[in-house]
């Protein structure tokens, strides 16, 4: 193993349930969430913040987020809306050093609840949240890449 635990799941020697792929970005569930669905993007390239971040990276960072929240609003999860959070050294709350997005889904009147999951962070059923992710982002990708097929 290596000494960052999200390039050994960028990797794949690390366990994770990935819900996005592509060149530049890997997607997981978070293994403490929020809320359902709490979803990280991690850049393949290891950058451990901000500062040595590559905007290239950057940009698709945001718009691998983009694609994951349009999943989270659209699929079963039927987010009302998503908070986007990059935490950017240790005063930021950041605990692992691999630059990473939360994409965190949201639903009208949840503020007891979220308040809940910042203390619980627990998904009762990972796997299927997962697979219902995975599903929907690969519809949406479809849908952008083939506008006749929405």
């Amino acid at each position: 193993m290596t000494a960052c635990v999200f390039c050994d799941i960028v990797a794949g020697i690390a366990p994770a349930r990935i819900v996005y792929s592509d060149d530049d970005i890997v997607g997981f569930l978070d293994i403490r969430p929020v809320t359902r669905g709490h979803t990280l993007l991690v850049p393949r390239v290891h950058s451990s913040g901000l500062a040595d971040l590559d905007p290239a990276h950057g940009g698709a960072l945001i718009r691998a987020g983009q694609r994951v929240a349009t999943a989270m609003r659209s699929g079963p999860l039927s987010a009302d809306g998503v908070n986007l959070a990059l935490n950017d050294g240790r005063a930021a709350f950041q605990t692992v050093f691999h630059t990473h997005l939360h994409v965190v889904p949201r639903h009208d009147g949840d503020k007891v609840s979220f308040v809940k999951g910042l203390v619980v962070r627990r998904d009762r059923d990972p796997d299927t949240t997962a697979d219902e992710l995975r599903t929907w982002i690969a519809a949406t990708t479809s849908a952008e890449q083939d506008p006749d097929t929405a």
